[in-house]
């Protein structure tokens, strides 16, 4: 029989399974060394996490928790790359991957990964807020519709 998924609202569930998610919160976070530690932390028996940790996942409405490719061209000046570095930071994006291809002709092709799950803005947005930078001659997302 194939899985099914259903979507519930987290107030019809037994709370033990909101504590399994914070636990691997924890863990994903850093605040929690292990998964011992994570579900002592959180009030459950470290049998209970196991049990139900890879069947327990929060939903996310808006698909927000992604991971996002972007590829620009970049003249070829200094500080260019670091505005676009910090206008990622600026939006709460976390940079997974920066390539950069060696500059021709006074341009280079730049391609940034993020994961958009703390990111305080709309990919629109941030695509706005990255092609009004000096020094960015275009902007585009990989595989993705913006």
């Amino acid at each position: 029989m194939a899985d099914e998924y259903y979507i519930v609202r987290s107030k019809a569930l037994p709370e033990v399974f909101a504590k399994v998610v914070e636990a691997k919160r924890l863990l994903g976070s850093g605040a929690a060394h292990s998964a011992s530690e994570a579900a002592r932390i959180v009030g459950i028996s470290r049998s209970v996490f196991y049990k139900y940790k890879d069947d327990v996942m929060p939903y996310r409405e808006d698909g927000h928790d992604r991971v996002l490719t972007i590829q620009s061209m970049l003249e070829d000046k200094p500080g260019v790359l670091s505005s676009m570095i910090t206008s990622f930071f600026d939006a709460g994006a976390n940079i997974l991957t920066v390539n950069q291809n060696i500059p021709s002709n006074g341009s280079a092709y730049v391609t940034v990964s993020i994961r958009t799950a703390n990111m305080e803005m709309t990919v629109p947005e941030l695509f706005e807020r990255l092609k009004s930078l000096d020094g960015v001659i275009s902007v585009s997302g990989v595989g993705t519709v913006i």
